[in-house]
């Protein structure tokens, strides 16, 4: 069963750090591009950062760049997102999914992923 699960969110002051983890079950990670995207109440879904597995090439959104940073570690079939200097306009459902595609600005959109995860809550509040 091809799977992934999405952990590491909960409740977290202004500035402080989280890590959310997607992990693959099923089918390996290492030949897809990752996307973390988020969704507000009320928002659409929108597209954080993603990385590639053909040379390894990163994409944040602008609101995100300098704070959070994306990495996998194959041998876990895991990709990070570690979120630092969080906001509150941070709070959102996170979600990863997969890409067969490479993905650049262009093609940084929810309709070119699949198989997502469940979600995990991020709240940033004090």
């Amino acid at each position: 069963q091809v799977q992934l699960v999405e952990s590491g969110g909960g409740l977290v002051q202004p500035g402080g750090s989280l890590r959310l983890s997607c992990t693959a079950s099923g089918f390996t990670l290492d030949y897809y591009a990752i996307g973390w995207f988020r969704q507000a109440p009320g928002k659409e879904r929108e597209g954080v950062s993603c990385i590639n597995s053909s040379d390894g090439s990163t994409y944040y959104a602008d609101s995100v760049k300098g704070r959070f940073t994306i990495s996998r570690d194959n041998a876990e079939n895991t990709v990070y997102l570690q979120m630092n200097s969080l906001k509150p306009e941070d709070t959102a459902v996170y979600y990863c999914a997969v890409s067969v595609l490479q993905i650049t600005t262009a093609t940084m959109f929810s309709r070119y992923f699949g198989s997502w995860g469940q979600g995990t809550q991020v709240t940033v509040s004090s």
